[in-house]
C-alpha cells in the first residue's frame, strides 16, 4: 500500500459520508512518514480507519468498500473498520496524529510508537514482525514505547504482562541495551 491508495480510501470515504478528516490505525500508520517504512510495515490491504468526528460510521464506510465489496474486487484493498475504543493505547494519543492533508480529505495517522503500544498488546506474530522492522529501521523508538507503557490503561494485569514480555523478548532479539 502507498499514499495513493489511503488518499483513494478516504475520497470515496468521504462519498459516503462527507466527512473529510478520517482517523487511520494499525499497520498502515507507518504510511504517514516522511521516510519510506520497510515493506513489512506496509503489506497490509486493508485500511484500519474511522472519520474523526463520527466514528460510528465506520461500519457504514466497510459495508460499501470493506472486505468481500466490489471495491475490493477492483482494487484489491478494502476499509476496515476501526473505532477509538478498540485498540489499547497510552493516555493522548488522539493528540500525537501524524497528518497528512491530500487536499480534499486529511488522514490523520496513529502515531507509530502509540501504534507498537497497541500492536504489542494484540501481540499476533504479524504485529511482531510490524514492530521489530520499525525498530530495526529506527522508526520507532523502544525508549519511547516503554515510556508510552507507563501512561497505558491495559484492560487487565495479563495483557500488560503481556506486552512487557513481549518488549523484553524484542529487547532481547534486537539486542537492545536497557
Amino acid at each position: 500500500m502507498n499514499l495513493g491508495h489511503i488518499h483513494h480510501v478516504l475520497t470515496e470515504a468521504k462519498k459516503i459520508t462527507n466527512h473529510t478528516d478520517y482517523v487511520i490505525i494499525g499497520s498502515l500508520t507507518a504510511l504517514g512518514l516522511d521516510v519510506l517504512p520497510p515493506d513489512e510495515m506496509v503489506r497490509s490491504i486493508d485500511v484500519d480507519m474511522y472519520p474523526k468526528d463520527d466514528p460510528a460510521r465506520a461500519g457504514e464506510i466497510a459495508a460499501i468498500i470493506g472486505q468481500g465489496s466490489a471495491f475490493e474486487d477492483e482494487y484489491g484493498y478494502y476499509v476496515d473498520a476501526a473505532s477509538p475504543d478498540l485498540p489499547t493505547l497510552p493516555d493522548d494519543w488522539e493528540n500525537r496524529f501524524v497528518v497528512h492533508d491530500f487536499g480534499d480529505v486529511r488522514a490523520l495517522f496513529l502515531e507509530l510508537n502509540d501504534a507498537a503500544i497497541s500492536k504489542y498488546a494484540r501481540g499476533e506474530i504479524r504485529d511482531r514482525i510490524w514492530i521489530q522492522e520499525g525498530l530495526k529501521a529506527k522508526l520507532l523508538s523502544m525508549p519511547i514505547i516503554e515510556y508510552r507503557l507507563r501512561q497505558t490503561a491495559f484492560l487487565d494485569e495479563l495483557e500488560e504482562a503481556s506486552v512487557k514480555q513481549r518488549i523484553a523478548e524484542d529487547r532481547q532479539f534486537l539486542n537492545l541495551e536497557r
